[in-house]
């Protein structure tokens, strides 16, 4: 059977104009491109250092899902990307909020420059 690869952004993402897709549906697949804690239809970052972006974060994913017909419970795999590791404690409590027991697969990295001058990004896989 072939896949089919499908290129998907919610009206307000695309309004934002940026070079990417949203989400890029391969077969059973969902590739989100990366999040950061963004205001929703803006190119703002919230409040709030890093718990305030991690929060804001993990609502963009869980809207960015919600606007095609899936949710956090499709995630199986993250990638954190944190300006600084030593926040880490403060996203695995922000993140927790959102995921329970059993956890998607994770992993993290600092990185010396995130989108916006963000405090983290993040990269979600998801299965149908």
């Amino acid at each position: 059977m072939q896949d089919t690869v499908q290129f998907l952004n919610s009206p307000g993402f695309a309004s934002l104009g940026l070079p990417f897709s949203e989400i890029v549906r391969a077969g059973n697949t969902l590739y989100l491109s990366g999040q950061i804690g963004n205001e929703p239809g803006t190119l703002r970052l919230v409040q709030g250092g890093i718990r305030g972006q991690a929060r804001q974060t993990l609502e963009n994913v869980r809207s960015s899902l919600q606007a095609h017909g899936y949710s956090l419970s499709n995630v199986v795999k993250c990638t954190v990307m944190l300006a600084d590791m030593a926040d880490w404690p403060a996203f695995n409590e922000i993140y927790t909020e959102f995921f329970q027991p059993p956890y998607p697969a994770r992993s993290a990295f600092a990185a010396a420059g995130l989108a916006m001058g963000g405090r983290i990004e993040l990269d979600v896989i998801a299965q149908l």
